[in-house]
């Protein structure tokens, strides 16, 4: 009885320090994006304000830089995913280890803490769900400018873009907010499952 709550305890806190290293992981991945988006929306803002010289080497320069945005934004979404493949594990070894007390008062505390935890940690999914909805179609955007001046980096063609540029400076914004509710979440998080006395 003694080796299978040992067991059970061992279990749950390599869960905790797995899901707390896979929050710091999809935190970091999450902070570049936001800020290689940055990047991004700078890179075609410098080629609309582009007034004389060959504007080849900015194009050039903002297709750069989606391409690094769309793989940072890559990454990130992986790491979300094995975020919440460990979140999943770790309610579930905590759930079973609550379910092993026997003191039922303090099985019903553990049970209440426990909820109040996954509580926060279903806001940080949600949080980090409505970056990526927001997310996704402002790169979709992105990408499509890249597209309509591939056959047409002339004056004429970024005159063309100017109005999506602006629109897609005007939705960062909100993309940006998403990603820093996410981020704040994800604070939070990393401060409940930390083994840190406060």
């Amino acid at each position: 009885m003694i080796g299978l709550a040992t067991l059970l305890v061992a279990t749950t806190q390599a869960s905790q320090e797995q899901l707390a290293t896979s929050i710091k992981e999809a935190h970091l991945e999450a902070s570049r994006t936001d800020a290689q988006l940055k990047a991004t929306l700078e890179a075609i803002n410098a080629l609309t304000k582009q007034t004389k010289g060959d504007l080849r080497p900015a194009y050039n320069a903002y297709c750069a830089e989606v391409t690094k945005t769309e793989a940072a934004a890559g990454w990130t979404r992986t790491r979300v995913q094995w975020m919440a493949g460990d979140g999943r594990k770790y309610f579930q070894d905590w759930q079973t280890t609550v379910n092993s007390i026997a003191n039922e008062s303090l099985r019903k505390k553990s049970q209440k803490r426990m909820d109040a935890v996954q509580k926060n940690y279903n806001n940080v999914e949600a949080s980090l769900q409505q970056a990526g909805e927001k997310f996704r179609p402002f790169l979709s955007d992105l990408s499509d400018i890249q597209k309509a001046l591939a056959t047409d980096v002339t004056a004429g063609g970024v005159k063309a873009i100017k109005s999506t540029v602006k629109s897609a400076n005007w939705n960062h914004q909100y993309v940006d907010k998403a990603i820093k509710s996410a981020l704040k979440e994800m604070d939070k998080m990393e401060k409940a499952l930390s083994s840190q006395a406060k």
